[in-house]
């Protein structure tokens, strides 16, 4: 039986891969620095450990046989307000991790290494900007330090690869949504933080958006992304690969569709808070190559998400 490390696999992404690997019948291995924070995580073996100090890396890595796929997900990270805020924190424990987990991997003679990566490594850009590639990540203009942090960690993992004998695949993810995520818990990216906030609001009353309304994004289905991970990291592509979907909205769009899904009648304030990037806008030849589409267009993946949020306040939940 083929066996898989999930780091992060507590998390938001890493919960729906270990299910989706347990669909295909692999062994799995969850790890995190606390117990699954978004409900049960199907793993064989589930353990709590802190990914920042090597020896805890050593002993996730030791198993019979080896791993045949280590997935490395763990990061310090969160929605822009959390980007900003911790930023110190973001760019310490997150190298500590990806330089720990990395090498443990090829100590232990894992077979494959999957790096999630992201968008972040880009610099800013205008809307109406022609896409950018991969290679395009450089010359080197992340727009924050989370970006910075995830630059560095793709060409660690890939001088590993030239080193010794291991497969790296890396991802750069744009951004990801759908239920079963970060809500309310101050790491709660865009989606999950506007269907909150109008699943919150009165009949009538007013929503807070950061921004004025014209950055524009793209964002992929949770179960759209983990399809092209798990693609890309048994596929011959060892290059960084952009996953996103390639229909952009303004955060305007993003607002109305959410409240049009709600069914219900608020005012939108435009606040002062941190953004980000005006624009993004990015190839993904290269994961399509390897005939993956993302099959959950954005009205109904934010539909799903709504609705869990919602269901998730009806039961007086929370994720602090």
């Amino acid at each position: 039986m083929k066996k898989a490390l999930v780091c992060g696999g507590g998390g938001f992404i890493g919960g729906h891969l270990v299910r989706r690997l347990k669909q295909d019948g692999v062994w799995v291995r969850a790890v995190d620095q606390v117990h699954a924070r978004y409900g049960p995580v199907p793993a064989d073996e589930f353990v709590v450990a802190d990914l920042r100090e090597p020896a805890a890396c050593r002993e996730v890595l030791d198993v019979a046989g080896g791993f045949d796929e280590v997935y490395q997900l763990a990061a310090d990270m969160g929605g822009m307000g959390f980007i900003e805020a911790a930023e110190c924190e973001i760019m310490r424990n997150n190298a500590l991790i990806n330089s720990n987990v990395l090498h443990a991997a090829t100590q232990a003679r894992a077979s494959r290494y999957f790096l999630s990566s992201s968008v972040c490594v880009y610099r800013d850009m205008a809307v109406g900007e022609p896409v950018l590639t991969e290679d395009d990540a450089y010359p080197a203009l992340p727009d924050n330090e989370y970006g910075w942090e995830k630059l560095y960690a793709e060409r660690m993992a890939l001088a590993y690869a030239r080193r010794y004998p291991i497969e790296v695949r890396i991802a750069r993810f744009q951004n990801c949504y759908g239920p079963g995520g970060a809500w309310n818990d101050g790491r709660e990216k865009a989606p999950s933080a506007i269907c909150r906030k109008v699943a919150e609001a009165p009949q009538g009353g007013v929503v807070e958006v950061w921004g004025d309304g014209t950055a524009v994004r793209s964002f992929v289905y949770v179960d759209d992304l983990v399809d092209a991970v798990v693609l890309l990291i048994r596929s011959d592509l060892g290059a960084p690969a952009n996953i996103g979907h390639r229909d952009y909205v303004s955060v305007k769009e993003l607002v109305d569709t959410v409240v049009e899904l709600s069914g219900k009648r608020v005012s939108i304030r435009w606040i002062e808070g941190p953004v980000g990037v005006q624009s993004r806008n990015f190839a993904n030849d290269r994961i399509e190559s390897l005939g993956w589409r993302p099959q959950v267009p954005l009205r109904e993946g934010l539909a799903r998400t709504y609705d869990w949020i919602a269901s998730q306040l009806q039961a007086g939940l929370t994720t602090r």
